[in-house]
């Protein structure tokens, strides 16, 4: 498949699940609730990474998730306090945990902080034509915060062969929103 194949079917995709019917059952529906750039992306980064199993458990997992965060996902993670972490540590999703959202709240601190929030790492060009060595960058910017190596697997890195399925999801979802 080449790769005006390749865009063509995944527009052809995307024009037949950009629907509001589709969108009702479907884990968008949690970055769709946000009008605050800001909030969409780290409410769909967030969906994202936990983006496996059935829809019905990924929505229910991603609402609670957006609830513990006060449906502020910018505000809770440029203000939080490690008190405030302390009502994520019972979160679970399959194999992610109260740790891995910990971190993954700390680490997207530090990504706006340091490094222009999700935005400015995605439109960065680091490769002509390729979000491949984007997505790397954006795990090694979360990742340079103290974390648990256990918690690195929940980003996949695409320079590792990984097709990297659930953040170029998240990218397609930004996309709809900008």
């Amino acid at each position: 498949m080449t790769k005006l194949e390749l865009y063509e079917f995944l527009e052809e995709k995307f024009a037949q699940y950009n629907q509001p019917v589709f969108i009702e059952s479907d884990p968008i529906q949690i970055p769709h609730a946000f009008s605050l750039k800001e909030d969409i992306e780290i409410a769909g980064f967030l969906t994202a990474t936990i983006s496996w199993g059935n829809r019905k458990m990924i929505l229910k997992s991603a609402h609670k998730m957006m609830d513990l965060l006060g449906n502020a996902p910018y505000d809770f993670v440029q203000s939080h306090s490690e008190k405030d972490l302390e009502r994520l540590e019972n979160f679970v999703h399959r194999t992610f945990n109260g740790g891995d959202f910990s971190t993954m709240i700390r680490g997207l601190r530090h990504l706006y902080e340091k490094h222009g929030g999700l935005e400015t790492v995605f439109s960065r060009p680091i490769e002509p034509n390729s979000l491949q060595a984007n997505i790397h960058f954006l795990k090694k910017l979360i990742f340079e915060i103290e974390h648990s190596k256990r918690t690195e697997k929940h980003i996949s890195d695409p320079l590792s062969n990984s097709a990297a399925k659930r953040i170029n999801m998240f990218n397609r979802t930004i996309r709809v929103f900008n």
